[in-house]
């Protein structure tokens, strides 16, 4: 018993300390929203690589980033409990064991959409299942980050 309560305490530690990692990327993507705003071609170039698509329509032009590796995330849960039983004059018992179990399956991505007025970023918006509830944006850090340091 005491084992299973010591691993639930340190999966929980886990789970907390990869939230707080979702949510710093978060807010990485959501800062590069205004801090990228400016960038010029070249810069945006040089700092997100080769964009998958481009399109334009008169001075607007929009570049197109895909994150994310299309990896669906699953967690899974379960309980087993087992209750026996044996009696002293007899060499007979009873042994019944009952489980549980549920999973929860994600998939995450985000496409960020570069616009550019006159060679230079004017807005950038995100796309997609971003992320979770506390860490909306989070798989939008990653194409941007080497843009806000």
């Amino acid at each position: 018993m005491r084992l299973m309560q010591h691993t639930v305490i340190g999966l929980a530690v886990a789970a907390g300390g990869l939230t707080g990692c979702a949510i710093e990327r978060a807010q990485l993507a959501h800062d590069a929203q205004s801090r990228m705003v400016g960038l010029t071609k070249e810069q945006v170039l040089s700092c997100m690589g080769v964009p998958a698509a481009k399109a334009a329509e008169g001075a607007t032009e929009v570049r197109s980033y895909n994150s994310g590796n299309d990896h669906t995330q699953t967690a899974t849960f379960g309980q087993s409990t087992t209750n026996a039983s044996l009696n002293r004059q007899f060499a007979t018992g009873n042994a019944y064991t009952t489980g549980s179990g549920f999973g929860i399956s994600s998939r995450r991505y985000c496409t960020v959409n570069v616009g550019m007025s006159g060679g230079r970023v004017s807005r950038i918006n995100y796309s997609g299942p971003t992320g979770a509830l506390l860490s909306a944006g989070e798989q939008c850090a990653y194409p941007v980050q080497n843009c806000t340091r």
